[in-house]
């Protein structure tokens, strides 16, 4: 069937255009490694007499993130952002030389001085909070913004 007046070929040629340019959008959503260069966030340092050194992330999503958690090692520091990990893809979580690539997440525990990497792709916007158990009103508590 072909509209009134317009030659088969135009007809032909306008769908044909139309699904060159749908494949060339689908392609160039799906293009890439997302997990080859992370975006490296501000370490968050624990500190016993300080807190946590920021209390806000501004993230996006759909974007690479590592985060750097680092303690002093005064105490034992649960991180807890239940609502957070629930919302993201985590790639993988280094502490020391060990790597592991969890389902998921939950919390991380720190109970020595040292460091904790966690890379992750944000899924869903929203504002997600992340403290330290039983040290909230102690400054150990923050917020992901993701956008």
């Amino acid at each position: 069937m072909r509209a009134a007046g317009m030659p088969a070929q135009a007809i032909a040629c306008m769908f044909a255009l139309a699904a060159v340019i749908s494949l060339a959008a689908g392609l160039s959503l799906a293009e890439g490694d997302l997990t080859r260069r992370a975006v490296r966030l501000d370490p968050l340092v624990i500190d016993a007499a300080k807190g946590f050194s920021i209390d806000s992330y501004r993230i996006e999503t759909g974007v690479y993130y590592r985060w750097r958690i680092r303690s002093d090692g005064r105490d034992e520091y649960t991180v807890f952002a239940p609502a957070f990990f629930k919302e993201i893809w985590v790639d993988r979580v280094a502490i020391e030389d060990m790597e592991v690539k969890p389902s998921g997440l939950h919390a991380v525990e720190l109970g020595d001085a040292g460091e904790i990497d966690v890379w992750f792709v944000p899924i869903r916007p929203g504002t997600y909070e992340f403290s330290a158990e039983g040290l909230q009103t102690q400054g150990f508590r923050g917020v992901f913004v993701v956008k």
